[in-house]
């Protein structure tokens, strides 16, 4: 099976997607966020302290088929944070990015998340995927951010047409959408 949860900032996500895998030790967890300052390294030292010890963990954003082995239960947190980091791998220092490197990242971010979930698939695994609502907010005072938010829209759109479950997570409490 496959999840996608999904909800705003700070909303309970992570914690109900752990949650469905209380009682499991063959759990791997794949963390797409990069440490760049304190701030950030507290955030994943924290994360990991709530997490089961004996899960494996595999951090990335690329190759993250890479990260199936034995187990047969995977949680990927979060598909934003590996949105954000691919897209300004391929942007770098761009103060404008156009229709067609909007294509480019998109692409490769479907590409990532999609070869993971056939991989799950074909292995009868299970997956849980966490991403944030990303447009329910203020429209974006910049190009930059809101090129992202778009982005992440049709993402969360696309991911969220090939999963089996949708949850949205509001307050800490998940209602099931699909």
């Amino acid at each position: 099976m496959v999840y996608l949860i999904t909800g705003g900032a700070r909303s309970g996500k992570s914690t109900f997607a752990e949650s469905l895998y209380n009682e499991k030790n063959d759990v791997v967890y794949i963390a797409t966020s990069r440490v760049h300052d304190d701030e950030m390294q507290e955030r994943v030292d924290l994360h990991k302290k709530s997490r089961p010890q004996e899960w494996r963990t595999f951090e990335g954003n690329y190759n993250l088929v890479d990260a199936i082995g034995d187990e047969e239960n995977y949680i990927i947190d979060c598909i934003t944070v590996l949105s954000s980091n691919i897209m300004f791998d391929i942007t770098k220092d761009a103060e404008y990015i156009d229709y067609d490197m909007q294509k480019e990242i998109e692409d490769t971010i479907i590409g990532e998340i999609v070869s993971l979930i056939d991989m799950i698939k074909e292995k009868e695994d299970n997956l849980i995927i966490v991403t944030n609502e990303v447009g329910d907010s203020i429209v974006p005072d910049n190009h930059i951010a809101r090129v992202f938010r778009d982005i992440q829209g049709r993402v969360n759109q696309k991911v969220a047409a090939i999963v089996d479950h949708v949850y949205l997570v509001c307050c800490g409490i998940p209602v099931r959408i699909k």
